[in-house]
């Protein structure tokens, strides 16, 4: 269908465009506050000059851990939200109760309360326990260079294990709701039909309820796999170094506060958009049936 460009979008615009230039011009006149945005590439990539090679800032090591929380906080909160989701649809009481326990449990607590429960009262039991401590910090050469770029510095492990794992619990819970509902979306006839086929209940959910229920299931999914992205700034209280941390760093020792906030926005603003375009896109490609 072809898009319209009408003269309502013309005039929205343009009221956007004000308002943006008004906010820019307060800032500038009504703040007595004095400019800097010279000091702030310095923090995203400098050339050191000791080994002749370009190197990533405060603000862009911030960016990278944050990339990497969410990624594996993502994953985390998919398998449980798979998981959970599952279990509260199951003919077994005591899943359904296990299910709807954990989620509302996880729902009712504020983000921040449970970071700081599940770093000094659970992951200071539980993550000694696994010896990956141990583990990361007898690594040497190539392999601390590979733990580090996937995970993070042997030093930060417990605290970078225990935020990945709060953000996996905490957006694992909504992920749970919207697995529960969008499989609860398709029609009973779905179910009579594939069984009237001789499928196996593993079968039918596999071959004809789960690809239905994934469209319907795509743009929350999205939604709250953009929100592990900004939630992520929320375990920068256990001292994680992600970007939200980064930036308080560099306005504590720079003085340089609107700056380094409006950097971190823009940086936080163009993750989120990638992340968008690549779920629009792929929620195009399961309309056209191209999988």
């Amino acid at each position: 269908m072809k898009k319209k460009f009408s003269i309502l979008d013309t005039i929205i615009i343009m009221a956007a465009m004000i308002l943006v230039g008004y906010i820019l011009y307060r800032l500038n006149h009504s703040l007595n506050y004095s400019w800097n945005w010279a000091i702030i590439p310095s923090y995203l990539l400098h050339y050191n000059e000791q080994t002749e090679t370009w190197q990533s800032g405060l603000l862009l090591q911030g960016f990278f851990t944050t990339i990497r929380l969410s990624i594996w906080g993502t994953l985390l909160a998919a398998l449980l939200g798979v998981m959970v989701g599952m279990m509260s649809i199951s003919r077994r009481l005591f899943l359904r109760l296990s299910a709807r326990t954990y989620v509302e449990l996880i729902r009712n607590i504020p983000a921040l309360v449970l970071v700081f429960i599940f770093y000094f009262f659970v992951s200071d039991q539980l993550i000694p326990l696994l010896h990956i401590d141990r583990l990361s910090r007898s690594l040497s050469g190539e392999s601390r260079l590979l733990f580090s770029f996937f995970l993070s510095k042997p030093e930060m492990i417990t605290q970078f294990l225990s935020g990945v794992i709060t953000l996996g619990l905490f957006q694992g819970a909504y992920i749970a709701e919207i697995v529960r509902g969008g499989i609860q979306s398709i029609e009973k006839g779905q179910w009579e039909a594939s069984a009237a086929l001789g499928l196996t209940s593993w079968q039918q959910m596999r071959r004809v309820i789960l690809p239905q229920a994934i469209k319907n299931m795509l743009p929350p999914l999205a939604n709250e796999f953009i929100n592990t992205i900004k939630y992520s700034s929320i375990v920068s209280v256990i001292s994680i170094q992600e970007l939200t941390f980064q930036g308080m760093q560099v306005m504590a020792s720079t003085q340089v506060t609107i700056e380094v906030w409006i950097t971190i926005t823009a940086m936080y603003l163009v993750l989120c958009l990638f992340l968008s375009m690549f779920v629009n896109r792929l929620e195009y490609k399961l309309s056209q049936g191209r999988f």
